[in-house]
């Protein structure tokens, strides 16, 4: 492992002898130039961050409005067409005629179901009742939809209920995709979520007792569902962190060896409580 340290090197500054100058004077112009220049680059990143957040929310409603007009329809018209079949069938079908239509219709039943749910998570929330009382609820609806163990714990901050619209739906996105991410590939028996508050940051912390996420995974920079996560964060201020859960390992019912994941997710206060960015409030509007 490199364990360099990098020292830049700076120019002397030649000044005529007997000249005192203090330190604070002596770096207050390059200091102040560089925290402006910083403050620029974090203020674009904000605003292009809550572009992307913006176009992930309008790409999420034109899907649910296809898969709620488009794929509904046609799911309609299947059941329809399945229901004439088994009314047409001859009292003397073979016996696997009826059992194959009642295979259609179990998979059409959980095609409809698994259409219904998406068109549910892709809308964005009303989120009237604060991010506590929302995420609290979808965590209770998660768990009860696949059957893991799930708690949601919070700190009681006052703050938490003066969240703007577009600042709480951020912290409910990142919890609702780490939650899915769960469900889909950690082969987890139980998920946590934690909601913890300090002067500069809300962190949302998000773990589980799954197989672990590789360094690979973690990479991705084109994963969609990560990248959604990481802009929502900087468009606070924030930061998005997935890491190996640091508990023994233990073996799951496949035999794999299972440590859990962390996702530590930080949004800044100062961001969050300000006026909302533009862009996210567009988004939220139309």
């Amino acid at each position: 492992m490199d364990t360099s340290v990098v020292v830049p090197v700076v120019a002397p500054v030649i000044v005529p002898f007997g000249t005192h100058i203090t330190p604070s004077l002596a770096h207050t112009a390059p200091q102040s130039a560089a925290e402006r220049e910083l403050a620029l680059l974090r203020a674009r990143v904000r605003e292009l961050s809550a572009e992307l957040v913006q176009a992930q929310e309008a790409a999420c409603r034109h899907v649910a409005r296809e898969l709620h007009d488009g794929v509904g329809a046609e799911l309609t018209a299947t059941r329809f067409a399945l229901a004439s079949v088994e009314t047409w069938l001859p009292a003397d079908a073979p016996q696997q005629c009826a059992a194959a239509l009642a295979v259609a219709n179990r998979s059409l039943d959980a095609v409809c179901a698994a259409s219904r749910q998406a068109v549910a998570e892709l809308h964005a929330p009303s989120l009237e009742a604060g991010i506590v009382g929302s995420l609290s609820q979808w965590t209770r609806d998660f768990a009860a939809r696949t059957n893991l163990r799930t708690s949601f714990v919070c700190a009681s901050d006052a703050r938490l209920a003066r969240l703007p619209t577009d600042a709480a739906l951020a912290v409910f996105r990142v919890a609702q995709e780490a939650l899915n991410n769960i469900a889909k590939h950690a082969r987890a028996e139980s998920a946590d979520v934690r909601i913890e508050t300090g002067r500069r940051h809300l962190t949302l912390i998000v773990s589980d007792d799954g197989i672990g996420v590789t360094r690979n995974a973690r990479d991705r920079r084109g994963h969609f569902g990560l990248s959604g996560m990481q802009a929502r964060c900087a468009a606070f201020d924030g930061t998005l962190r997935i890491s190996a859960r640091r508990v023994a390992s233990r073996r799951n019912d496949s035999g794999e060896t299972s440590r859990g994941t962390l996702v530590r997710a930080r949004f800044a206060w100062d961001a969050m409580l300000a006026s909302a960015p533009g862009a996210t409030r567009r988004a939220l509007q139309s």
